[in-house]
């Protein structure tokens, strides 16, 4: 089966990058990685996050208690910074449309038996899930994958301009939850309406996530 890499053997950096970048994102903010234990550590596993702010996908990424291959919009891939991307595994996503390479190599992730990180509510939104699209419920029940919910908060306000930067040594809380099924049965056909059924659950779990990761760290209104 061939993927991201041409293979099926893991991304040549994503263990050293996953190592390097939990003490160097250390070294700007106070992060506290709160549940990690309930990511299973073998076997596809799909983790969800929010996402308000670019600096959530490097958090998911270094405090994923295992390497993780994160998708990420198709325009960070140009010049230096493509090869170091693609070199720690992560995948290129073309937004607006039905991006069939994205589906191919994700569920080649997952076939092996790896981690993906999703964010999706697609682009930087509010941040609470309310705008999660249909992809990461199809690639659950094509896969069977579990998904693992992940609240990243404190992160810096909604954009990607140095200005939406948390401030530094500010506290960021990344929270995971407990991993459920895209599905309660074993029918795991991705028709449209068991597509939209799987997202409104998803939705709703990750949204329950969100709340009571609030509530635990004090973040809540």
């Amino acid at each position: 089966m061939t993927g991201a890499f041409g293979t099926t053997s893991k991304p040549p950096l994503a263990g050293a990058a996953h190592f390097i970048g939990e003490p160097l994102l250390r070294s700007f903010w106070r992060v506290r990685a709160l549940g990690a234990w309930h990511v299973p550590m073998a076997g596809p596993v799909i983790l969800a996050g929010n996402h308000a702010n670019f600096v959530d996908g490097p958090m998911l990424f270094a405090f994923a208690p295992r390497p993780t291959q994160v998708l990420v919009k198709r325009e960070m891939f140009t010049g230096a910074l493509g090869p170091v991307l693609r070199g720690i595994g992560h995948i290129p996503v073309q937004r607006g449309v039905a991006d069939r390479k994205m589906i191919t190599d994700s569920l080649d992730v997952l076939a092996r038996g790896g981690a993906l990180g999703v964010f999706p509510e697609g682009t930087r939104g509010q941040a609470d899930f309310s705008a999660v699209h249909n992809g990461l419920a199809y690639l659950a029940l094509r896969s069977g994958a579990p998904i693992v919910p992940v609240a990243c908060l404190g992160t810096g306000a909604r954009g990607s301009s140095i200005g939406a930067l948390p401030g530094l040594r500010s506290r960021i809380d990344v929270v995971y939850g407990k991993p459920f099924e895209a599905v309660e049965n074993a029918d795991r056909r991705a028709t449209r309406k068991a597509v939209q059924a799987a997202s409104d659950r998803i939705v709703e779990r990750l949204t329950a996530h969100l709340r009571e990761a609030e509530r635990m760290t004090g973040r809540a209104g």
